[in-house]
């Protein structure tokens, strides 16, 4: 598992379009989320260990029936430096996040949600400058259109696949997903490329030639 050291060196110093191209160097095509999937408020960071629900598309109720009972075992067993994925196949029906899920996650030091489904409390949400992504906002409540089926599994969000322990990054840019097996070694590359980047941009900005950065560093 990722240490929380090295999410602290990648949350001060890492932003989604390096670590994207360094999962492409490493073969890993398919890191980022769709378009689609934007942040709440674009001045947060997310960084941190991915703990997934799976949602399906419901339509009514069952007498009796807690349709919250295994959104409400996640929610409540997240740890610090983790990031609840909310997997909802991308449904327009299902908006799984809003304020109180929020505050229940940052009082256990969580440090954000992904979700292809829609949210709601925004204004809340962003009051409590907690990062949240997401596929649409929308005033609707689960309940009747969409329930957790499974919890720490594999998911698909947003277009990217999500596993349990993933590295999880979201800036303005969008979310970027790195296998574990894979975290430090994307991690500590993507530190390296941030530090050639600084050293070109202050060669282009002294004047130099794209053509002549592009030769000593490689890097574009």
């Amino acid at each position: 598992m990722i240490s929380d050291q090295l999410l602290g060196e990648a949350r001060k110093r890492l932003y989604a379009a390096v670590i994207s191209d360094v999962l492409d160097s490493l073969g890993h095509m398919n890191g980022a989320m769709r378009p689609g999937i934007r942040p709440l408020d674009e001045s947060l960071v997310l960084c941190g260990r991915a703990r997934t629900a799976l949602y399906h598309e419901v339509y009514h109720v069952a007498d009796g029936h807690n349709p919250y009972e295994l959104e409400i075992a996640l929610i409540d067993d997240l740890d610090p430096g983790d990031i609840a994925i909310l997997a909802c196949g991308g449904s327009q029906r299902i908006a799984p996040w809003g304020e109180l899920l929020s505050t229940v996650a940052t009082v256990r030091g969580a440090l954000g949600c992904v979700t292809d489904g829609c949210v709601r409390d925004i204004k809340c949400i962003r009051a409590m400058a907690f990062p949240v992504f997401h596929g649409g906002i929308a005033p609707l409540d689960s309940r009747g259109r969409g329930e957790v089926a499974a919890i720490d599994v594999p998911v698909e969000c947003g277009g990217a696949r999500v596993a349990p322990g993933d590295f999880v990054f979201g800036d303005a840019d969008g979310v970027v997903v790195v296998p574990a097996e894979l975290a430090e070694e994307t991690i500590g590359l993507a530190l390296k490329k941030v530090d050639g980047e600084d050293r070109t941009r202050e060669e282009l900005a002294r004047g130099d030639s794209l053509a002549q950065v592009f030769a000593r560093h490689g890097i574009l």
